[in-house]
């Protein structure tokens, strides 16, 4: 059993977010006006600050180049209590980055991921973190990480009896996933991802539980969520309805708010699910990819 103190371990992309808003409807081969705004971000980044800003502890494996934009993922994380020791720090390397161009209303346009230095997060560097992610309390990994990872981490969360949650990425990165999903608590993923697997919903989720998956979270948009587990029921959750500012970071928010829950209790989804929705909510309604003024008196208070 492991102790209130024990981290949640996030491993995965860490890049700087451009947020390119379309001030108007996107003309193709023309010079389009738009405002222009950058943040820390990358999907289990995202996730780390979420829970850090709720009081929990994280510790973080990701890598970052020796550049403007790498120290300033490092100092960021730190001042919101990450502890980023377990990462990789490349000499002569630019830092990954994500630009999201968006549409007026919010909504992404394009998205575009120049990030070759997660590929660095494979088995000979996630080994060095074996003893950390064996004392955590839950283990989040994004799919950002290169193919060869996965296996390592799902033969040690079965060894090591930590629960792991893994958060697809895009439709593009699902192949990165490896057939056999022996060892994972739960699969996190939007409908565009569950459809690379099947295009039905329900044939692609049994699909994903005989390769392995005990739980698969479908983020629907504002039509909620559906959650599946091996031998249970399929059951629907709806979406709060808010006035949307900006989508990037929500899918992010609801992971965090999920595994805030999962840390302590493993087996409450109900909890997981309504903290991850009520996140997701509002980080909707911000322009930044993590709610700034989330504290430890959201889960307190909950």
């Amino acid at each position: 059993m492991t102790s209130p103190a024990a981290p949640i371990v996030c491993i995965g992309g860490l890049n700087i977010d451009r947020k390119l808003r379309l001030l108007a409807r996107p003309l193709e081969g023309s010079s389009n006006p738009c405002e222009a705004h950058e943040t820390p971000g990358g999907v289990v980044r995202n996730v780390a600050e979420n829970l850090a800003r709720l009081g929990l502890p994280v510790a973080l494996i990701g890598a970052v180049g020796d550049d403007a934009g790498g120290r300033m993922l490092l100092e960021q994380a730190a001042e919101v209590g990450m502890d980023t020791r377990a990462c990789l720090r490349l000499r002569r390397h630019v830092s990954d980055s994500y630009t999201a161009v968006l549409a007026p209303d919010g909504s992404l346009h394009l998205g575009l991921a120049a990030m070759p230095l997660v590929e660095r997060l494979n088995p000979w560097a996630l080994q060095a973190s074996q003893a950390l992610r064996a004392s955590a309390a839950l283990v989040v990994a994004d799919g950002n990480l290169p193919t060869d990872a996965w296996p390592l981490l799902l033969q040690d969360a079965r060894a090591q009896g930590v629960p792991l949650v893994a958060v697809a990425v895009s439709e593009a990165k699902m192949e990165r996933l490896p057939y056999r999903l022996d060892g994972l608590h739960l699969l996190m993923l939007n409908a565009g991802e569950l459809s690379t697997v099947a295009a039905d919903k329900a044939m692609a989720l049994t699909e994903l539980h005989a390769r392995g998956a005990a739980g698969v979270l479908v983020s629907l948009g504002d039509e909620g969520l559906l959650y599946s587990e091996r031998g249970r029921e399929l059951r629907h959750w709806p979406a709060p309805r808010v006035q949307v500012v900006d989508v990037t970071g929500a899918g992010d928010a609801l992971a965090a708010g999920v595994c805030a829950v999962l840390q302590r209790d493993a087996g409450d989804i109900d909890a997981a699910i309504r903290l991850g929705l009520q996140l997701a909510a509002l980080t909707l309604q911000t322009e930044d990819s993590v709610h700034r003024e989330l504290t430890p008196d959201f889960l307190t208070n909950r």
